[in-house]
């Protein structure tokens, strides 16, 4: 089940917006989505009621818990979390665990881009992230077309390494879409066009993410022109078919100390190899077993 998770340590930088408008465009495509709020303000559940009351909303709300994070309800295929301000040490490990990508929403200023780098640096400490088995990216915020704004914070994220996956702009759509329990996905294209087109990388960024089994079939094909190649078939040698049997008296003279190892083995087992035999025959609940 993929989880995307929005993080950033500072109020207001557009988590609630950012998890919204992800968990209306799994609903659009037909996905059952689940839009847990960890944040005790809980803006994401009120911007579901408005849009539950307009009777257009297949989305499962859900008030997440400190104690049944990995319990969403039956029947969900993927997660969005939105988290609260503030969110480090334990409570972030914790999220970072069930997370499958992390995006960090960053306004255009010096406390935001500060937050956002701490934020940033502590994930990376953490193994799901340092292995990349949770992506991170950072997303720019509520950014004037007229400024420069994007491109200070795309040279920010390059600066620490962050990967900059897009932007989206300062629009009074967005604040009307909050209002009534709506998001840009929900509105006729052509009115909104420019959104959407800003929503297209972030969106191509979290397909992996969103479509795990088709990501894996994809690498699998990638992967197979490698399988055919077979080194033992040029170097075989072009003789007769007796040409095999020639060859088995080099195998034997290699195999000679087999009937040492066979005359060591037969000796009576000893008192531990007994108890592991004993051990070995109980039934264990697999919840103990280790893999090999």
């Amino acid at each position: 089940m993929p989880v995307v998770a929005i993080v950033n340590r500072k109020g207001g930088s557009g988590k609630s917006t950012l998890a919204t408008h992800l968990a209306a465009y799994l609903e659009r495509r037909g996905t059952p989505v689940m839009l847990g709020d960890v944040d005790r303000q809980l803006s994401t559940q009120a911007w579901l009621a408005r849009r539950n009351a307009k009777g257009r909303s297949a989305i499962v709300g859900w008030k997440v818990e400190p104690k049944n994070v990995v319990r969403p309800p039956a029947g969900i295929a993927h997660v969005v979390l939105d988290t609260p301000g503030g969110l480090r040490g334990f409570d972030l490990a914790r999220v970072v665990i069930y997370a499958d990508a992390i995006v960090m929403p960053v306004c255009n200023s010096a406390f935001d881009r500060e937050s956002a780098a701490e934020c940033y640096a502590e994930l990376m400490t953490m193994p799901r992230v340092a292995s990349g088995r949770c992506k991170v990216a950072a997303v720019g915020m509520r950014l004037d077309a007229r400024t420069k704004a994007g491109e200070t914070l795309r040279l920010w994220a390059q600066s620490h390494g962050i990967a900059y996956i897009g932007a989206l702009r300062e629009t009074q759509t967005y604040v009307r879409c909050i209002d009534q329990g709506l998001s840009v996905f929900d509105l006729p294209p052509s009115k909104a066009e420019a959104d959407l087109a800003q929503w297209q990388p972030i969106l191509e960024w979290l397909a992996p993410v969103f479509d795990p089994p088709r990501a894996a079939s994809d690498a699998e094909a990638k992967r197979a022109p490698a399988a055919p190649l077979r080194p033992e078939t040029p170097l075989r040698p072009q003789t007769s078919a007796t040409a095999p049997r020639t060859q088995r008296p080099v195998t034997v003279t290699q195999r000679e100390p087999l009937p040492v190892l066979v005359e060591a083995t037969a000796r009576p087992p000893t008192v531990a190899a007994r108890i592991g035999r004993l051990i070995d025959a109980l039934s264990i609940p697999r919840f103990l077993q280790r893999n090999p």
